[in-house]
C-alpha cells in the first residue's frame, strides 16, 4: 500500500501547459522601473507590460550549487527586461509533455517575470509555480504568459526554481558542512520562499499590493503551495492561496533515505563513494542530469530534512495548524491521465481501495472494466480526494472553496474520457492559442468558457472569493453540505460530489497513515 502511494508520488507531480506570447513595439518607449537591485527596462504589448528575467538571488553555481539562495545580485546600468531568461536544467521534452521546450536553460535560472497593466496602482498579485514533477518546467514556458491577468488588472508573476537533482538532493558531505543550523536539501523550496520574499519587498515597485498576494501552483508546483501553507517562514508572504491537482498526503522521504539516493546518483555522475562537498560541485550539469536511475529519480519531491521541512505537511494540516489564508483547491475529471500514460499498471488501483471489495464494488459499482475502474480510482486518490480532504481540514478559519475540472475542448469532448492532468492550465491563463497550434482546434466557445475561468481566479485574487459569473453561487467549503463548484460546459453547483467513492478512500488512507 504504502509503496504505492509512494510511486504515484514520484509521476503526480508532472504539470502541463502551453501558449504563445504576442511581439512588442521595438520602436516603442520602453517601461521602466527602479528597485533596489537596480533599474529595469521591459517592455509593452498593447496595454501590458511585462518585465522579464529579473534575478531574486544570485547565481546558485559554483560554491553556491546546493546551497540556501544567496541575495541577488545588483546592477550599475539599465538591465534589460524585455526578454525571457533560461529554464532551469531539465530533460528536454516535447511541448505537450513539458508544457514548452526547454532550449534555453542554465544553472543560473534563479529569476521571475512579471506581466502587468500600464499605470499599475496597488493592484492584487498572483505568484505561480509551475508544475512538472519537479524536474521540467519553466516560469518561462509561454503557456503561463500573464497578459490575460493583467487585463483583468492583476499582476502576474511567474518564477523558476531549481529541478531534479539541484532541486532537491542530500548527501552526507553537504550535511556535514551544513553544521546544525544551515539550511540543507530542499533547495527548491528555498527558492520558492525566496522568490515569494523578493516579490513582498520588490512589487510595489511595480503597482502591485504586497498586502494581497496570490500564490498558486499546479501539480508539483501545488504540492509546494501546500507545503508552504504550513511553513512558518511563509507567513505573511502571501494572503490568498490557490492548489490546482496536487495535495500531497503523504510521508515524504527521511534524511537518511535522500542521502542515499543522493550518495547512488553522485556516484552514477563520477563522483567518489567519499566525495567532499567541492567534488560534488565540480559535477557538470550534463553528468548530473543523465545520472538518475528509476529508484534515484524519487528523490525530487519535498523531504524531511529537519530544518526546513521537519513533518509531513499534511500532517501539520490535519491538526488544523495552516497559514490560515483564503483557498481554493481542486482537481480534474481525468487526472489518471498522467499515471497510467507513465506505466503504472491497472491493477495498482486496488491498492486504494482496501481489502473490503463489497466497499469498493458499492463505491465504483461492479460493471466498470478494469482499466475504467483504474482510471477513475488512481485519479479519486490521488487528486480528487486530496482536494476534498484539504478543503476540510481548512474550512473553519478563512474560507476555502472546492472545485472539479471537467471542461474538454468542445471538438475533442465526445472521445475524451475527462479532462486530464494539467489541461485547466491554458484555460486558467487564457493562453489558448499555443494549444490551438499545438493540439486544433479550438472554438469560440472554448475561448468564451477561458474568458470565464480566468474572471473567477482573478476575482479570487482581489477578494479572497471566486465571484464570478461562471458558477455565481459558488459557496465557501463546509463538511456538512459538501458543496463545489463543477467548471465544466454547464457548469453548476454540486453537492456531495463522488461522496461514496472518496469517502472510501480517505478511509483506507486514513488506516494505512494513522496519525501520530
Amino acid at each position: 500500500m504504502r509503496s504505492g502511494f509512494r510511486i504515484l508520488a514520484m509521476l503526480a507531480a508532472c504539470g502541463l501547459g502551453v501558449a504563445a506570447a504576442a511581439a512588442s513595439d521595438p520602436t516603442a518607449t520602453p517601461p521602466k522601473v527602479r528597485i533596489a537591485q537596480g533599474t529595469l527596462a521591459g517592455a509593452a504589448v498593447g496595454e501590458v507590460e511585462h518585465f522579464f528575467n529579473i534575478p531574486f538571488a544570485a547565481a546558485p553555481t559554483g560554491n553556491l550549487r546546493w546551497r540556501a539562495p544567496a541575495p541577488a545580485p545588483r546592477w550599475q546600468a539599465v538591465r534589460d527586461a524585455s526578454r525571457l531568461g533560461p529554464a532551469c536544467p531539465q530533460p528536454l521534452r516535447p511541448a505537450l509533455v513539458a508544457g514548452g521546450v526547454a532550449d534555453n536553460q542554465s544553472e543560473d535560472c534563479l529569476q521571475l517575470n512579471i506581466w502587468r497593466p500600464k499605470n499599475a496602482r496597488k493592484l492584487p498579485v498572483m505568484v505561480w509555480v509551475h508544475g512538472g514533477a519537479n524536474i521540467l518546467g519553466s516560469g518561462t514556458f509561454p503557456v503561463f504568459d500573464g497578459s490575460a491577468f493583467a487585463r483583468q488588472d492583476v499582476i502576474l508573476v511567474t518564477i523558476n526554481y531549481r529541478l531534479g537533482a539541484l532541486g532537491f538532493f542530500a548527501h552526507p558531505a553537504l550535511t556535514a558542512e551544513a553544521g546544525r543550523n544551515a539550511p540543507f536539501g530542499n533547495y527548491a523550496m528555498m527558492d520558492q520562499l525566496a522568490a515569494l520574499r523578493w516579490v513582498k519587498k520588490n512589487i510595489a515597485a511595480f503597482g502591485g499590493d504586497p498586502k494581497q498576494v496570490t500564490l498558486f501552483g499546479e501539480s508539483a508546483g501545488a504540492i509546494g503551495v501546500s507545503t508552504l501553507l504550513v511553513h512558518p517562514e511563509a507567513k505573511g508572504l502571501f494572503a490568498r492561496a490557490i492548489v490546482q491537482s496536487g495535495v500531497g498526503l503523504l510521508d515524504p522521504r527521511t534524511l537518511a533515505e535522500q542521502e542515499a539516493l543522493g550518495t547512488q546518483l553522485a556516484e552514477r555522475a563520477g563522483a567518489g563513494t567519499a566525495a567532499t562537498p567541492a567534488a560534488l560541485r565540480a559535477l557538470s550539469v550534463e553528468a548530473l542530469l543523465a545520472a538518475p536511475t528509476d529508484r534515484a529519480a524519487g528523490m525530487v519531491a519535498p523531504f524531511i530534512d529537519g530544518r526546513l521541512i521537519r513533518e509531513a505537511p499534511w500532517r501539520l494540516l490535519a491538526r488544523s495548524e495552516p497559514i490560515d489564508v483564503p483557498l481554493m483547491v481542486g482537481a480534474n475529471s481525468n487526472e489518471a491521465s498522467v499515471i497510467l500514460a507513465m506505466g503504472v499498471p491497472p491493477a495498482a488501483a486496488r491498492a486504494y481501495v482496501g481489502a473490503d471489495t463489497t466497499a469498493a464494488t458499492a463505491a465504483y459499482g461492479a460493471d466498470l472494466p478494469e482499466n475504467e475502474f483504474a482510471r477513475q480510482v488512481l485519479g479519486d486518490a490521488w487528486f480528487v480526494a486530496p482536494a476534498r480532504w484539504l478543503a476540510e481540514r481548512t474550512q473553519m478559519g478563512a474560507p476555502s472553496y472546492l472545485y472539479h475540472f471537467g471542461y474538454v475542448a468542445a471538438a475533442r469532448r465526445a472521445r475524451a474520457k475527462g479532462a486530464a492532468h494539467g489541461s485547466e492550465i491554458p484555460y486558467v491563463f487564457g493562453t489558448l492559442d499555443y494549444l490551438a497550434a499545438l493540439a486544433p482546434p479550438v472554438d469560440a466557445e472554448d475561448r468564451a468558457f477561458s474568458d470565464a475561468l480566468i474572471s473567477c481566479w482573478a476575482s479570487f485574487a482581489k477578494s479572497g472569493a471566486p465571484m464570478c459569473a461562471l458558477v455565481p453561487d459558488w459557496p465557501r467549503y463546509e463538511s456538512g453540505t459538501d458543496n463545489l463548484a463543477l467548471l465544466a460546459p454547464q457548469s453548476q453547483v454540486v453537492r456531495g460530489f463522488r461522496k461514496q467513492q472518496l469517502d472510501l478512500l480517505l478511509r483506507v488512507h486514513a488506516k494505512a497513515y494513522p496519525l501520530k
